[in-house]
């Protein structure tokens, strides 16, 4: 299913195979490549991968199978270029826990985002001591680890808030000459409180 905003949403019932592709690292990198870079080819992503192009070849032909990625507009006859169908892809959390198998493929594709920031980490620090980013981005970069209290309401809505808002300044920040790629990572993991100090799961089950 596509929504309006350039959102493929993907039904876990239905799209099984599909979630599951996505599951693959390289996969998930080319991916994100061609939503950030723009169209590619095979041999250009195996370079900036490090892969082969027979498995960069191999792997967008998996995507492009299940409607990730598809056939962008070549610049000769000699060369296959591809490009993202869509700026992203989401899914229903409570459709994947119903779903057989569906709370593994959510955890794996939690862990694969989990590597992205570090590696984006990686590549952010490195721009910044190099020069290629400039001192200004400084300030306003960083990573967020705070922990209010939310009911389950409130997380929705902050969800739905962080995501008008983020839509509103990439709006108007489109024809910003300034204005650079920006890789935002958000997480909102409940935690059930911490069992009772010094009762383990035994001890709670022999005094029921």
């Amino acid at each position: 299913m596509d929504s309006e905003d350039g959102r493929r949403i993907l039904d876990p019932a239905q799209d099984g195979a599909a979630l599951k592709a996505l599951t693959h690292p390289l996969r998930l990198t080319l991916l994100g490549l061609l939503r950030q870079h723009g169209p590619a080819t095979a041999s250009e992503l195996a370079v900036r991968t490090g892969e082969s192009s027979a498995s960069t070849s191999y792997h967008l032909r998996v995507l492009a199978k299940y409607a990730f990625v598809a056939e962008a507009d070549h610049r000769d006859s000699r060369e296959r270029r591809w490009k993202a169908v869509h700026d992203m892809t989401s899914w229903s959390n409570e459709a994947m826990h119903r779903t057989p198998g569906g709370s593994v493929i959510l955890s794996v594709l939690h862990r694969r985002q989990i590597e992205h920031l570090q590696q984006s980490l990686d590549r952010h620090e490195a721009d910044l001591d190099s020069g290629r980013l400039g001192e200004e981005w400084q300030e306003p970069s960083g990573v967020s680890d705070s922990m209010p209290r939310l009911t389950p309401e409130s997380l929705a809505e902050l969800w739905e808030v962080f995501g008008a808002k983020t839509a509103e300044l990439t709006a108007r920040d489109a024809e910003d000459p300034r204005a650079e790629q920006v890789v935002l990572f958000t997480a909102g993991l409940p935690l059930a409180p911490d069992p009772v100090a010094g009762t383990d799961a035994s001890a709670a089950g022999d005094a029921s």
